[in-house]
């Protein structure tokens, strides 16, 4: 597709964008920033949210990962809803009984300081490096397909990406965000749909030869309970779905302060299961366009690229197909990257300004100045994460992200974990040794599982063991007069 048709519909797309972000932002002051004053529809929220989950990351990367994986995902993803349930259940009522604007700040009341800060602080890391890669992925199909052409460097095509970003958020922060978020998300599903069905099309399949060609085909197996110490068996999948999803939503000031935008918590949870259940066909959708961008290979005598993640752009862009599947394709990537991006961007302005400098009670004023200087910063952070990622990327973006998940949001779980099932106390200002050490024994047992568990291998269940690390730690520095 010519370059510059696909920059215009880019430049026609943000400007949309921008134009909601001056609507709501026109009077919003450091309370919309931080929780859209508590006056988001539910329905909104959810729809939102659903976009921030799914990200760039699975945009590009769930549909080539069939190639490795098969359609093993899905047990993640039935994982995925049972946290949704826990974080419904059990940690929204919390945080709006406390009325928080930082989730964090439990850890203060529960523990101490130390606390508070250690776990804003692992949040602050999780999400830079999170928000990074799925920025870094956005960039690098923008130079790929746009910029490339014109010799622009990759450095200048991630300041324009982040700068994008910063438009339309640094006034209405998440009151500005559940609606470009909503406007994204449908942007990408629709993407996603009509690129299955131009695809489909190429190949003379209607609706039901499509699903039959799928469910016939060998990277379509979804469940595994054979061999225990494959990554791919269920209870691996399951647990380790349920657990990341607690913590990269649950104890994720990204997602919850969406949440803690809605009116009430009847509306949040309301939020939470109904987009917990649009998250399984959502996401089965993506691995269906996976198999049958395998089967497109075939069918037009391409090879399979070496990299998993490059098999979308490869077959949207370079496939031989109409110039509407290239164009949905960017699109719908967009969509998705900017879907989770801006959010990210907009919470770790507020964490960073409310727990870590401590200045969410300034007058608005001296607010706006903080957090203005604080979402400039972060947004410099992104872009040098990004160009660092770059250099040092050699693995499937996705299995990258739940790795790192693993060991950042580990200490996150443990240390929530501990402040909800017990009434003990702790020495607080040895909790961030103990956060510190759970992930580096978690990086030692990864390292030398096979041969201290017989050949056993760690999947995304290592979240779960860093968190009971972090947890048992906290046992031994708790307080004996607590």
């Amino acid at each position: 597709m010519n370059p510059t048709f696909i920059l215009v519909i880019i430049i026609l797309y943000f400007s949309f964008l921008l134009f909601i972000g001056w609507i709501t932002g026109r009077k919003a002051d450091s309370e919309s920033f931080f929780i859209g004053n508590r006056r988001s529809p539910w329905f909104i929220v959810a729809i939102g949210m659903l976009g921030s989950s799914l990200s760039g990351v699975t945009f590009i990367s769930v549909p080539g990962w069939v190639i490795d994986s098969q359609f093993s995902y899905m047990q993640m993803v039935f994982g995925y809803f049972a946290g949704y349930v826990v974080i419904a259940e059990v940690l929204l009522p919390l945080y709006y009984r406390l009325r928080l604007t930082s989730i964090y700040t439990y850890l203060d009341n529960r523990f101490g300081p130390y606390s508070y800060k250690t776990g804003a602080s692992f949040f602050l890391l999780s999400r830079t490096i999170g928000a990074s890669f799925r920025l870094f992925l956005v960039a690098i199909v923008l130079q790929f397909t746009i910029f490339d052409a014109w010799d622009v460097p990759f450095a200048v095509t991630v300041v324009i990406t982040l700068a994008l970003i910063w438009l339309y958020t640094f006034k209405g922060g998440i009151k500005t965000i559940i609606w470009t978020d909503t406007l994204q998300t449908v942007f990408m599903l629709t993407s996603v749909i009509l690129t299955v069905i131009f695809i489909s099309r190429s190949m003379d399949l209607n609706l039901g030869s499509l699903f039959e060609s799928v469910k016939e085909n060998k990277l379509s197996r979804i469940f595994f309970f054979d061999d225990f110490n494959d990554k791919r068996h269920f209870i691996k999948q399951f647990l380790g779905g349920m657990f990341i999803t607690i913590v990269m939503t649950g104890l994720d000031q990204d997602m919850m302060q969406k949440n803690l935008s809605c009116r009430n918590l009847k509306d949040a949870q309301k939020n939470i299961y109904t987009y917990s259940i649009a998250f399984v066909p959502v996401n089965l959708i993506f691995l269906v366009l996976g198999v049958l961008l395998v089967i497109y290979t075939t069918y037009a005598g391409m090879s399979l690229p070496e990299q998993p993640d490059n098999l979308f752009p490869l077959v949207a862009t370079r496939g031989g197909l109409s110039s509407a599947v290239s164009m949905f394709f960017i699109l719908g990537l967009i969509a998705a990257a900017y879907s989770s991006a801006d959010s990210a961007l907009t919470a770790l302005t507020t964490s960073f300004t409310v727990d870590i400098l401590g200045r969410g009670g300034e007058k608005e004023s001296v607010l706006k100045k903080v957090r203005f200087s604080v979402h400039i910063m972060f947004s410099f952070i992104l872009m040098v994460v990004i160009m660092i990622f770059r250099l040092i990327n050699d693995e499937s973006v996705i299995s990258s992200l739940f790795t790192v998940a693993g060991y950042t949001y580990g200490p996150l779980l443990g240390m929530y974990s501990f402040g909800l099932f017990t009434q003990w106390k702790v020495k607080d200002h040895l909790v961030p040794y103990i956060a510190v050490a759970s992930p580096l024994i978690c990086v030692l047992l990864n390292t030398f599982s096979e041969e201290l568990f017989f050949g056993y291998k760690f999947g995304f269940e290592l979240l779960i063991v860093n968190g009971l690390i972090t947890f048992l730690g906290m046992i031994i520095i708790r307080r004996k007069n607590s």
